[in-house]
């Protein structure tokens, strides 16, 4: 068996055994076969696509790639993930909350991906926040805080760490294959044994239509029932970016303003639903309803808030930034995007202003690229709002005034008023 075979059978259409799966998923992770030739493979396995068959072979060669965290003496542990948006600042605010409740929060996340952030980008944007822990510290501060957020640490999923990163490198992300064996293959190694997945559609997601997004929470389901792992899968519409701010220390600005109350009515929509069906897996409450005013009240009294704070702390994050976001660095240019013209604003296609974002320096185009924590886009008029000419539709934040000028104008672009 060897790797050119392997490479030339999928790209030939031809079904890959479980056998030959895992034979690339071991030498890929330990170095003998190159990036060169895995992206070929992962190039086609995009274009012809895997069965269920193929799909859960590759999730569970993934998972067990490295270790498989045990985090049997938390008791129910319950993850969230999402597949990924623009403005997606969920797992930020969402975990703190369900954490007040009682419920650990054990959670691994990822970075940027093509033009959807990363949560793990989104934290090392508070100074001093220590993403890599062991496993030790890992499960520590699960046990005496009840809450870690943190990246992919040693060696779990490492097969998954770096196909992730190729994947961004050479465009090939929205494939359900590749997508679902990635969230499960985590999943199923950082130790949750009960999964909620907010499945996203639309402009700004990876799955452009909710047919598709159904067959990808559809294909998750079935890898969590084959892995015994209770998984629920919420479909979140994702047209336009989620809340106003789109950026890595603008997205904690509005998750800490959240937290305070001050919500946005999308996000909000979108925590609730999924930390209800959270807050049910982990046996604290069957009432969906009942959960929403337990997660509010806790955000109300300003426990969640503190847990937040409590989190940053303990991981090494200058707490002083969350309690006064004022603090954090400001881009050099904040620029207004004016509107041209009175009306209603019909659309906001998420994807591009995603794309505008990593153009700006928010993400990345290849995997060595370095992210700039203080740019962004600020959005104050969204689809449904009536705009005057004159009245200003956005603030872009860059670094480099040409940078500015030209995401002012691209921006401007992407409002559809009428």
């Amino acid at each position: 068996m060897n790797i050119q075979q392997i490479i030339a059978k999928k790209r030939d259409k031809n079904k890959l055994s479980k056998e030959e799966i895992d034979y690339f998923i071991e030498n890929y992770t330990n170095g003998a076969i190159e990036d060169y030739q895995a992206a070929a493979l992962i190039m086609a396995i995009y274009i012809n696509g895997m069965d269920e068959e193929e799909t859960t072979d590759l999730t569970m060669a993934m998972a067990h790639s490295g270790d498989i965290l045990d985090l049997s003496d938390l008791r129910i542990v319950v993850d969230k993930h999402s597949t990924g948006g623009v403005g997606d600042k969920v797992t930020l605010i969402l975990a703190p909350i369900i954490s007040t409740l009682g419920i650990p929060v054990a959670k691994m996340s990822g970075r940027g991906l093509g033009y959807t952030g990363g949560t793990i980008d989104k934290l090392e944007s508070i100074p001093g926040y220590k993403t890599s822990l062991s496993i030790e510290e890992f499960k520590q501060n699960v046990k005496e805080i009840g809450i870690s957020l943190i990246g992919q640490t040693l060696n779990l999923a490492p097969a998954d760490k770096k196909i992730y990163a190729l994947r961004d490198s050479i465009s090939a992300t929205e494939s359900i294959p590749l997508i679902s064996s990635s969230i499960m293959s985590k999943k199923i190694a950082s130790g949750a044994n009960k999964i909620v997945l907010d499945v996203t559609y639309g402009s700004g997601a990876f799955m452009k239509t909710k047919v598709d997004a159904q067959k990808l929470a559809d294909m998750m389901q079935k890898i969590g029932k084959l892995a015994n792992r209770e998984t629920v899968c919420i479909l979140t519409p994702m047209e336009e970016p989620l809340g106003k701010n789109v950026g890595n220390s603008l997205e904690v600005i509005e998750a800490v303003e959240f937290l305070k109350a001050n919500m946005q009515d999308d996000v909000k929509e979108v925590i609730l639903e999924l930390g209800s069906y959270m807050i049910k897996l982990a046996e604290k409450g069957d009432n969906l309803e009942e959960n929403k005013q337990k997660m509010l009240e806790v955000i109300q009294n300003g426990k969640a808030l503190e847990k937040f704070k409590q989190l940053v702390k303990r991981q090494g994050g200058d707490v002083s930034f969350i309690e006064d976001t004022n603090k954090f660095e400001k881009a050099k240019y904040i620029v207004p995007v004016v509107a041209e013209e009175k009306g209603t604003i019909q659309s906001l296609r998420a994807e591009e202003v995603g794309k505008l974002s990593v153009y700006l320096g928010a993400g990345r185009l290849k995997k060595e690229d370095k992210i700039d924590s203080s740019v962004g886009i600020v959005l104050e008029k969204k689809v449904g709002s009536k705009v005057e000419k004159g009245e200003i539709l956005a603030y872009i934040h860059a670094n480099e005034e040409e940078k500015a000028n030209e995401a002012v104008t691209r921006l401007k672009n992407l409002y559809e008023i009428i």
